[in-house]
């Protein structure tokens, strides 16, 4: 997947997401970002993504398995099917 997908997802998860403290969480996966908002994270299952300014990202898992479901999850909020259902 490309960063502006993760980028979408972190979004929707934000807009649409439940808030809770400083975070927002819809369909399970987690939306928070550092006090500049420079460094958005996105977080499911023991899996978190940094997305970094100009462009940067990674992944912070130990578990290949985790982070496969943690892209298919992200997949799903971004499909074409899901963005219809809004």
């Amino acid at each position: 997947m490309k960063l502006s997908q993760y980028l979408y997802v972190f979004n929707q998860i934000v807009s649409e997401g439940e808030k809770h403290d400083d975070k927002y969480c819809l369909h399970g996966l987690t939306a928070w970002h550092d006090l500049d908002g420079y460094t958005c994270y996105l977080s499911y299952n023991e899996v978190t993504m940094s997305m970094y300014f100009h462009g940067r990202f990674a992944f912070d898992c130990e578990d290949e398995a985790k982070l496969k479901s943690f892209n298919k999850l992200v997949e799903e909020i971004y499909s074409p099917s899901a963005m219809n259902k809004a």
